[in-house]
């Protein structure tokens, strides 16, 4: 569910879900859908790339902080030319999941 390479280091899988992501330069992750819990990002280094389906790419940096409400399709991942590291943060609710879809275009990804 990634193009290029990524990094996961699962810090906690117990009560909330933390995971420490790391994307080399262009990589970043499918299209995607929380259901039921929603998600947070808290970016740690480098830049990367946060998109809503339907809304423009927001450039995150380290110290950015990004509230992803359940159902909400979205991708992130690096910028071409940086890598990018983030904590992932499910938000704990009964029968979450994820969903995942189509890999972000080529093209989409090259015009940002």
């Amino acid at each position: 569910y990634f193009d290029g390479q990524s990094y996961l280091n699962m810090l906690s899988l117990e009560r909330v879900v933390i995971g420490n992501v790391t994307f080399e330069p262009g990589c970043r992750n499918h299209w995607h859908i929380h259901h039921k819990g929603g998600q947070i990002l808290l970016v740690t280094g480098g830049e990367g790339w946060y998109q809503e389906w339907g809304k423009p790419a927001q450039k995150l940096k380290a110290g950015d902080v990004v509230n992803i409400p359940p159902e909400v399709k979205h991708w992130h991942g690096a910028t071409k030319d940086s890598w990018f590291a983030h904590l992932a943060v499910e938000v704990p609710a009964k029968d979450a999941s994820n969903e995942w879809c189509e890999a972000v275009s080529e093209e989409d990804y090259m015009n940002l």
